[in-house]
């Protein structure tokens, strides 16, 4: 099957360093923001400058690159934007993420030739709505987390093949409807709508009856407190045949904010599966591999949230707000020698001489081995290197590349 008839791998990119990350380990597609209107304000985000480089490497590479224009703007937003719009409106940029009406409106008027994809936070839930947004010229639908396997087919079925609909498929679940929360807004003055969640849906709650103030009651499952918001993290990784056969165009992993190791597993694992379903679908098996790649960086449980039916209390996590952290990414590759077998390796976290290390990179799968040689930057023996990003040289029992990344059980 050809490349351009597959769902599309859609990955994020907080910054450029994880652009890059995320098309080399197998992204058909990026997503990210500029530095401002979109809806990670706490994200590095990208410069002017940065969206030009992004851009040419994406494209040097033959993927894509789409930029979130996704807040939900208010009247001091308008003229800010238009200048905006109008620096990088040269930039050949694939696609804009849009939520708004009204910019939606600004980018045909000032890029006209713009492709539009419609975020999530538009809350697009039937068919109805998808009409109205394609006859816009919005060419692709960024799917409300709230729509069901059924509901998605029914899409499909009723709208012309030339609107793309896209799924989110991995990451960090809202507790409101896709994302439109007044929480975070109302309780510290920090607008979920306008980029600067504060996340109060993961914090601990008890109860207060109204003639007793003070008198803090527990709602508890242990002595840690609950936590009700607090959703899992959807995982669709197991079920590709399903994502596919819906009618998704696109498979978008949710993360900004993550690190490049997230990245780089996530997409990774990603990569595999999806190949592997496209090589002989009718014989398709899911490798449960893939599955404990994604179990290696940081995350909650998993969920798959509303695609086959409405979550239950097992969709939610009332124990702990907190991650599972099993693993800790520890090395960067920035070059190797073939006649040495010497990498030169860039610190992410503490490793010490003698650490049992997981090695992977771009379409491979990893492998194990010891450290048993470290030296610093001057070829010097040493027994640990704890700084960070403290560059380091160490002997390697199979050949890497540049971004290979090590990683060890904690």
């Amino acid at each position: 099957m050809k490349d351009k008839e597959k769902i599309e791998l859609l990955a994020p990119a907080g910054d450029l360093e994880k652009l890059k990350i995320a098309i080399d380990y197998g992204a058909d597609a990026v997503y990210f923001g500029g530095e401002m209107f979109g809806l990670r304000a706490a994200a590095k985000n990208f410069g002017i400058e940065e969206i030009r480089e992004g851009i040419e490497y994406a494209h040097a590479k033959g993927k894509r690159a789409y930029i979130t224009i996704n807040i939900f703007a208010h009247n001091e937003d308008i003229h800010e934007l238009e200048l905006y719009l109008n620096r990088i409106k040269e930039i050949p940029i694939d696609a804009f993420i849009v939520s708004d009406p009204g910019i939606i409106m600004m980018i045909r008027e000032l890029i006209p030739d713009a492709e539009i994809h419609l975020s999530t936070q538009a809350n697009m839930t039937n068919y109805k709505t998808a009409q109205f947004w394609h006859k816009q010229g919005v060419k692709r639908i960024v799917l409300a987390r709230e729509m069901t396997f059924p509901e998605i087919r029914e899409l499909r079925r009723r709208l012309p093949v030339s609107l793309e609909f896209e799924g989110f498929v991995q990451g960090a679940m809202c507790i409101s409807y896709s994302g439109r929360c007044l929480l975070s807004n109302f309780m510290i003055e920090r607008d979920a709508n306008r980029g600067e969640c504060a996340h109060p849906c993961r914090w601990k709650y008890h109860l207060v009856e109204e003639q007793r103030p003070g008198e803090y009651f527990p709602i508890e499952e242990d002595e840690r407190g609950t936590y009700i918001l607090n959703s899992r993290d959807l995982c669709m990784i197991e079920h590709i045949p399903d994502l596919v056969g819906a009618g998704l165009s696109s498979a978008k992993i949710e993360g900004r904010m993550k690190s490049i190791f997230y990245v780089a597993t996530i997409v990774g694992a990603y990569r595999k599966a999806i190949d592997a379903y496209y090589a002989n679908p009718e014989v398709y098996v899911f490798n449960p591999e893939w599955l404990n790649e994604l179990k290696k960086v940081s995350h909650r449980e998993f969920t798959t949230g509303f695609y086959y039916n409405k979550p239950t209390n097992k969709d939610q996590n009332y124990q702990t707000s907190t991650y599972t952290r099993e693993y800790t990414f520890v090395g960067l590759v920035k070059s190797y020698d073939n006649k040495t077998g010497i990498a030169v390796v860039e610190q992410r976290n503490k490793m010490n001489l003698g650490d049992e290390i997981e090695v992977f990179g771009p379409y491979t799968d990893y492998f194990t081995q010891k450290i048993e040689i470290l030296l610093d930057a001057e070829d010097n023996p040493i027994e640990s290197a704890p700084h960070p990003q403290q560059i380091v040289k160490i002997k390697m029992l199979q050949p890497v590349m540049e971004k290979y990344m090590f990683r060890k059980r904690k």
